[in-house]
């Protein structure tokens, strides 16, 4: 069988390695594997070429993805599917395994409606994919925001000030939540929960009135779009508060580095298992993490998360900031 490989949408830490794995694997049981570059975009523009096991050498510590991906708005119009089908059918492509987040396996399952036999592997640094506990590069993303935590709190204790730290997260609080719980951050602020500036000055100067010198607040991204920059809420915490409060914006440093062991294992069984699963012709599902063990999850239940935090988790951050 002629499998192609592609990884889509926002790169993840460990995506590389479940592409080693599926490779790898994937050769061992006799399938032939192509790489496609770019996800849907090479899909659409036939920008595959074939990879072996000394292809996938020496990249499994890497983050991001070699093969590199891209946001395709092509593959959402007619005309930019039909080029895909068309890829699909004259590189005789007998099966395709998909690695990216909600968007991506949402495109995986047009491409099973239509009949193409597909494979899919969750990797959302946001972990907003229904039907997994985990997806690839979240362990990763929040360790990262914990390694900055630990350095900005150096500073607010030194100064006694307030950090506000915003990570990604425009939808999904997750990485907020676990960042700032792991971080010992104060305060959270989270798209999943409404909160106002007034409550959150309220909060912060409750910390002070309590014996805190300095504070860390994370604030998910998703958060300015309905309270105002993350500098809007610095300067209202100012006016209130009267503290010196600083802003600290991590960006797309939480993409990237290094996978941790977790998202490198966890990479390596789903590429393994989506390649077993080729092999076996069983198509039409994505692999996932439930309960400590990889299963399977049909792609017609894939869907962004309406909560993708535990709101138990959210209450306990701030019964720790006493």
């Amino acid at each position: 069988m002629r499998v192609g490989i592609l990884t889509s949408g926002g790169d993840a830490p460990g995506m590389n390695a479940a592409v080693r794995a599926a490779v790898r694997r994937g050769w061992e049981l006799g399938l032939e594997t192509v790489g496609i570059r770019r996800g849907y975009a090479g899909l659409i523009e036939g920008d595959l070429s074939p990879l072996t096991p000394r292809d996938v050498g020496g990249i499994i510590e890497y983050g991001g993805t070699f093969l590199h991906t891209a946001r395709c708005p092509a593959f959402l119009t007619e005309e930019g599917r039909r080029r895909a089908l068309e890829t699909i059918e004259r590189e005789g492509l007998d099966a395709l395994i998909v690695i990216g987040g909600e968007g991506s396996l949402q495109g995986a399952r047009w491409l099973s409606d239509q009949g193409v036999n597909v494979v899919g592997i969750p990797a959302s640094i946001d972990n907003d994919i229904e039907g997994t506990e985990l997806a690839i590069g979240v362990d990763t993303a929040v360790n990262t925001v914990v390694w900055a935590l630990n350095r900005i709190r150096d500073t607010a204790l030194a100064h006694e000030r307030v950090f506000l730290v915003e990570v990604m997260g425009r939808e999904s609080g997750y990485i907020a939540l676990m960042g700032g719980l792991a971080g010992g951050a104060e305060l959270v602020l989270v798209p999943e929960v409404k909160v106002t500036l007034e409550e959150v000055a309220q909060r912060v100067s409750a910390l002070y009135r309590k014996g805190k010198h300095h504070s860390i607040v994370v604030v998910a991204e998703g958060v300015t779009a309905k309270l105002g920059s993350v500098e809007v809420i610095a300067n209202f915490l100012r006016e209130r508060t009267n503290l010196e409060v600083r802003v600290t914006v991590l960006g797309h440093l939480q993409r990237g580095g290094s996978p941790t062991a977790t998202d490198r294992i966890l990479a390596s069984r789903f590429g393994a298992l989506a390649a077993e699963d080729v092999k076996a012709e069983r198509f039409g599902h994505m692999v996932a993490w439930r309960k400590g063990k990889a299963v399977r999850v049909p792609l017609a239940a894939v869907r962004r998360k309406q909560m993708a935090i535990d709101l138990r988790l959210y209450e306990l951050v701030h019964q720790l900031a006493i």
